[in-house]
Formats: structure tokens, C-alpha cells, sequence
């Protein structure tokens, strides 16, 4: 089972949308007993809490389902996750300074929007203080870039390129 972390600030917005649409492209695949997603912020501002009622309603317009409660990045997840993808560089930086505190820290941290090619560098834009243009914006960039990281992992473990056909 390979396992990825998606992550963003207060894990309510970004990273929930992008674990949702992750899993929902890796279902579609018939990858779901291969690849497996989970989310988490770099704050502790929202744990427990459900996902932004924008995030749960940009997701329902796409038929794809978020069951998901906030969560702070741990220690451990460096150990448990194959892949950590940030929004962000800010949460990017957050990442890299955390796993120098743990047993992992050569551990590579990706930045979600490398993905796709000409975004190198970009950041997939915070929502929160949008409204629903705003999120619908975040929800094509994500689906493109996750489009790009599920080729990226096909590349990078092709027995998922077998039992995805």
C-alpha cells in the first residue's frame, strides 16, 4: 500500500479537496486497494473540525465525497507516508523543518502544483477568504495536478501502471 499525505495551513480547505479528489481518481482507476490518501494541516487551528462548508459543497458539486475530520501534521507521518505533498511553500517550509526533527530527514516533501508542467513552483491559492469562485478555482487546479502526481506515481511504481489498466 503505498500511502500519500496531502497538506495545507488548517487542513479544512485544500488538503480535505485534494485528499477527496485523490481518492475519488484512484477509485475510478481501480487503484484503491494500491494507493491510499490522507490529509492534515501544518496549524493546529481546526482539529476535529469538519472541512469548510465550501470545501463539502465545491466536492458535492463533483460527486466526490469527503469524510474527513482536521488534523495537525505529526512527527510519525514522515514514517507512515510515502508521498507528503504541500499546498504550499510556506507549508512546504513548515514540513521540511519538522522532519529535520525526526528519524526521516532526508524524507522528500513535494509541492502539489509541480505536478504540471509550467506551474513549477506555484501555489495552490488558499481559499478560506474567497467564496465559491474561489474554491471552484482550487478545485481545477488540484484535479490537473493530481492528474500529473497519479502519473508521477505510475512512473515511479509501474506495477501501478498494471493493475490500474
Amino acid at each position: 500500500m503505498i500511502k500519500v499525505l496531502f497538506v495545507c495551513l488548517g487542513n479544512i480547505c485544500r488538503s480535505p479537496l485534494a485528499e477527496g479528489i485523490f481518492n475519488a481518481k484512484v477509485k475510478s482507476m481501480g487503484l484503491d486497494k494500491h494507493l491510499q490518501s490522507d490529509s492534515a494541516g501544518t496549524s493546529d487551528y481546526h482539529i476535529g473540525e469538519l472541512p469548510d462548508e465550501r470545501t463539502l459543497s465545491c466536492a458535492k458539486r463533483k460527486g466526490i465525497a469527503i469524510q474527513h475530520r482536521g488534523r495537525q501534521v505529526h512527527r510519525t507521518d514522515f514514517r507512515d507516508f510515502a508521498y507528503i505533498v504541500a499546498m504550499d511553500e510556506h507549508n512546504l517550509k513548515n514540513l521540511n523543518q519538522l522532519k529535520e526533527k525526526t528519524p526521516h530527514p532526508t524524507k522528500e516533501v513535494y509541492l502539489m502544483r509541480n505536478f504540471v508542467a509550467g506551474s513549477t513552483g506555484l501555489p495552490v491559492p488558499d481559499p478560506y477568504y474567497g467564496g465559491e469562485k474561489e474554491f471552484e478555482e482550487v478545485y481545477a487546479i488540484l484535479d490537473e495536478a493530481l492528474d500529473g502526481f497519479l502519473n508521477h506515481l505510475k512512473e515511479a511504481h509501474p506495477q501501478l501502471a498494471e493493475k490500474g489498466k
